[in-house]
């Protein structure tokens, strides 16, 4: 709301209208006479008691202020109620704000200015007898100017003393601002004192300063938080030299774990590559089985056939004895002939003989047939003696034949036997070659798992070389901070198990 609409507001509610206006204007004269008068007689009231004097540092002072207020009655006494009036008004009561003027002193002191005026009002309004008989005016019209008088010094009042009051108010927010101000600059320090403490890691500062009830609450927390905070760092100093302890384990072991990881997966690489050795070597023995199967198989083959030429031979040999045999009788039948021809020629040379010179031709012939018989005879036992000597020699190549037909029977059920055998080999050996390929490639996968396994243990191993690193600059962060004796003694916050 404006200025000018307070002020209308004000008047219109004092029905301080243009008449009032009017009748205050009517009585200015008498009122600019009265009023040093009155201000004079105000003066000396104030110079009585201390409370009001010492608003005054000597006597022009006074009289400066008594000027001041004539200017401003003027304004009052001429009905002009505008915004320069609020202006002035609000001035004195700003001024009497500044001083500390209470509003009991400004109300007496304007009691007594405001009596003075009201008597010297009624006074040159009263009717006066005698000579020079004065006609007074009508009991309305002084009450209608000693009404405006009025309502004009209590508007005065109202603004002064709202001002009066607004600047009070003002001062005292300000005061008020001001002490919270200093008790929150006071907070500020004293919080400020323990965060810097904090920054600088004495976690056993607490604030001691007693401070203003609203803030009771800040201090206990702040001092409940370093507390919990001194306890939870006392804690975490614990877990870090645990930690660190605990990643010194690991690092060794997993150290250990790596070198031994190592030697494993080069003691495997060294049986992976043996395996694949043994498995070519199975693979060619295999090989040389199914060889020596194949060699065997034509062996017995041979043995078989070699049985039935053998066979073959025997009976032969048996033709050629059943042969001989019948040779030998037929030898037998040719010496029977030739011994009965040597009989016969024998006969005849005897007849020859008896024939004399007639015979004797027939002598010589019979002569010649006994020595072919003879000859006959001879060439038939010769013979007969060979046949005997081959039969003999067949006999026993029979005999040779016959056991060699059955050695080489006995041979072949051996041969038999080692196919059979062999075949045995090399179904096994082709079953050891298919277990040390499935072997092989089982132990190149755990090679290959091994391989892994390594470079995860590695990892791990690294890994664990950062915890360590880490648990050491975090153990060396916790150091940083001031613990006192009884925090500093915590034990650790146990770690919860897995698993």
């Amino acid at each position: 709301m404006s200025i000018s609409d307070q002020l209308g507001e004000r008047l219109s509610f004092m029905q301080m209208d243009d008449l009032a206006c009017e009748n205050i204007l009517n009585i200015k004269p008498i009122l600019m006479q009265a009023l040093p008068g009155a201000l004079d007689g105000f003066y000396a009231q104030v110079a009585q008691r201390p409370e009001t004097r010492r608003f005054f540092s000597s006597p022009s002072h006074i009289t400066s202020a008594k000027s001041r207020q004539i200017d401003h009655w003027e304004t009052i006494s001429s009905g002009r109620f505008d915004e320069t009036y609020v202006r002035a008004v609000t001035t004195v009561g700003e001024t009497h704000a500044r001083i500390g003027l209470e509003p009991r002193w400004y109300i007496g002191g304007y009691a007594l200015v405001l009596d003075a005026l009201i008597a010297a009002v009624t006074a040159a309004r009263w009717p006066r007898g005698g000579f020079g008989r004065r006609r007074g005016a009508s009991p309305v019209q002084v009450a209608a100017e000693l009404g405006a008088l009025t309502k004009a010094a209590l508007l005065d009042m109202d603004y002064a003393i709202s001002v009066y009051l607004a600047a009070a108010d003002a001062a005292r927010r300000e005061a008020e601002t001001l002490v919270l101000a200093q008790e929150r600059a006071a907070i500020v320090r004293t919080i400020g004192a323990g965060m810097n403490a904090l920054a600088g890691g004495d976690l056993a500062y607490r604030i001691e300063t007693d401070l203003a009830a609203e803030y009771a609450q800040m201090r206990g927390d702040f001092n409940a938080a370093m507390a919990r905070l001194e306890d939870d760092i006392a804690s975490i100093a614990g877990n870090a030299a645990g930690v660190e302890a605990g990643a010194d384990e690991l690092t060794q072991a997993s150290g250990d774990l790596s070198s031994r990881t190592e030697r494993q997966a080069a003691s495997l690489e060294e049986t992976a590559a043996a395996l694949d050795q043994i498995t070519v070597t199975v693979r060619a023995t295999a090989d040389g089985a199914r060889q020596a199967g194949q060699v065997v198989t034509d062996a017995k083959a041979l043995a078989d056939h070699s049985t039935t030429v053998v066979e073959r031979a025997v009976g032969a040999m048996g033709q050629i004895e059943e042969s001989s045999g019948q040779i030998g009788r037929i030898i037998g039948v040719i010496d029977e002939i030739a011994f009965q021809t040597n009989l016969l020629a024998l006969n005849a040379g005897v007849e020859a003989a008896r024939a004399g010179e007639a015979g004797r031709g027939f002598a010589v012939v019979a002569s010649e047939v006994r020595a072919l018989a003879q000859r006959s005879a001879d060439a038939a036992r010769e013979i007969k003696g060979l046949i005997s000597a081959s039969t003999g020699h067949v006999d026993e190549g029979v005999g040779l034949v016959r056991e060699t037909g059955a050695a080489l029977q006995a041979i072949a059920a051996k041969v038999g036997e080692i196919d059979e055998v062999v075949a045995r080999i090399t179904a096994s050996t082709q079953e050891q070659a298919s277990g040390l390929a499935q072997i092989n490639t089982a132990v190149n996968q755990m090679d290959q798992g091994l391989q892994q396994n390594a470079a995860m243990v590695e990892q791990s191993a690294a890994a664990t070389r950062s915890l360590r690193g880490e648990a050491a600059e975090l153990a060396a962060l916790v150091a940083r901070f001031q613990l006192s004796r009884r925090s500093a003694g915590a034990a650790p916050v146990p770690r919860r198990a897995h698993g």
